[in-house]
């Protein structure tokens, strides 16, 4: 795994010039035509699966991902998605009929979906292909002109979609720019027509603000600190492994991965010792513990573990020289600790004691709204309390992870977690514009009572009538 190097941080690619050529493609029309969209599409699908050995050889340069969990995590994702949109794409860029009131009558009203025009989708680094690709899908779909900016912080993927994208799709309408921030901004202050970012909150906040000048509409997925409430009645044997599992996916380096676990104290000791149990069988060939992207986030999370106030009762370590920390478990850290207080993506878990429900719920509620909430329990009146008193980006009960691998249901976020959602259809219409039509006959002129002079007769029918 590369752990200093990044993309270049400048590019020798002409910006301008890039968003003029794709600006003049969407200008032709090319890209409204519903049989452009679902072929690019399609090659997008052929893209991934024709080349799965070197996305997946990109992935354990870039994250030391393990086979399975490259191809799980950001191909059968990918491949699904695309599928399903070039299934469905004709059905959803249909004219939608709305019936009209009375007063509008004779008339007829539908919503019409165009496409913005040209979209910046600026990918992240820990799932590069499935959060660089999988929103121009739904921007494809829609039938926009696409820039990718891939992350710089994982030059392997970075690389090879610079390399496959020209080959499989449309160049002159679906363009890859590489590079680092500065490129971002660059390519923001281009104006583009709608603008998805996907990373931590604080960049998101500066791409907000790059955005605003030329009020272009922006998608930001972030990220925040998912809680897992496990409740007094929960099945603590799946609970465990599966808190376990989705926290070791990806070494803890995912935005809506279970940042700290609200534990009910009356099994709280049993939910740490069923932890520890599956960790241990989860990691048996990791003896040198997760690796961490690079050199700073190793730097930010020892720092963050060697603050903490709370008992390490799993893990701990960690070794500078490979950039690898093991799996840990911290019981009950200080709530005003960098542990939680910042987003932790790395394979530290906190596990905070709550003596009830209500202690849970205020404790997720007293913070700022995350990308995910999960809930472990048996009980139907626990589910629909913390489906109903917890806000959130999107939740999933008794299990993790899963709400982002359907392309039934919008993912997203909500406050400093995120603007917009997309998936499936909802992706579709994230990068849509819904524009209302009314169209009136010319005659006859019922409404013609609405016209001056203005009568006490006319009023009356007005009244009546609206």
């Amino acid at each position: 795994m590369t752990t200093e190097s990044v993309a270049p941080t400048t590019t020798t690619v002409d910006i301008p010039a890039v968003v003029r050529r794709v600006r003049q493609t969407f200008a032709t029309g090319r890209t409204r035509s519903i049989d452009w969209r679902r072929r690019q599409l399609q090659a997008l699908e052929r893209l991934v699966t024709e080349n799965e050995p070197a996305i997946i050889e990109a992935l354990e340069k870039d994250l030391g991902r393990k086979p399975f969990e490259a191809w799980f995590a950001d191909i059968a994702n990918l491949v699904a998605e695309t599928r399903d949109a070039a299934k469905n794409v004709r059905k959803w860029a249909r004219r939608r009929y709305r019936l009209l009131e009375r007063s509008q009558l004779p008339g007829r009203g539908w919503i019409e979906y165009e496409p913005y025009g040209v979209v910046l989708i600026i990918g992240a680094w820990n799932f590069p292909f499935v959060l660089t690709l999988g929103p121009a899908i739904g921007a494809i779909a829609a039938g926009n002109a696409v820039v990718l900016k891939p992350s710089e912080v994982a030059p392997a993927s970075s690389a090879l979609m610079a390399e496959l994208v020209p080959r499989y799709l449309d160049n002159d309408a679906i363009a890859v720019v590489e590079g680092d921030g500065a490129v971002s901004q660059e390519l923001i202050e281009q104006g583009f027509d709608k603008v998805c970012f996907t990373g931590g909150t604080e960049i998101g906040r500066k791409v907000y603000q790059a955005a605003a000048p030329h009020l272009t509409p922006v998608i930001l997925e972030l990220g925040g600190k998912s809680p897992v409430i496990v409740a007094a009645d929960a099945d603590i044997d799946i609970a465990a492994k599966r808190i376990a599992w989705t926290k070791l996916v990806n070494s803890g380096q995912i935005c809506i991965a279970p940042d700290y676990v609200l534990a009910d104290a009356r099994i709280r000791d049993q939910l740490v010792d069923k932890i520890k149990a599956a960790v241990g069988k989860f990691t048996a060939d990791e003896p040198d513990g997760k690796p961490i992207v690079n050199r700073r986030h190793f730097d930010r999370l020892t720092t963050a573990l060697a603050a903490t106030k709370g008992k390490v009762v799993i893990g701990g370590g960690s070794d500078p020289d490979k950039v690898t920390i093991q799996p840990t478990v911290v019981v009950d850290p200080d709530p005003a600790e960098p542990l939680m207080t910042e987003e932790i993506f790395g394979p530290i878990l906190p596990i905070v004691t709550v003596q009830s429900l209500d202690d849970a719920i205020g404790f997720v509620n007293s913070r700022p709204k995350p990308l995910a909430a999960y809930l472990f329990t048996k009980s139907r009146a626990v589910k629909e309390r913390v489906v109903k008193e917890v806000p959130a980006g999107g939740m999933v009960i008794n299990h993790l992870l899963f709400h982002f691998a359907t392309s039934k249901l919008p993912f997203g976020g909500v406050g400093p977690s995120g603007i917009g959602a997309y998936h499936g259809r909802f992706g579709f219409e994230e990068f849509s514009h819904a524009k209302s039509v009314l169209s009136k006959p010319s005659r006859p002129d019922l409404g013609a009572f609405i016209y001056p002079p203005y009568t006490e007769k006319a009023w009356k029918l007005a009244r009546r009538l609206f």
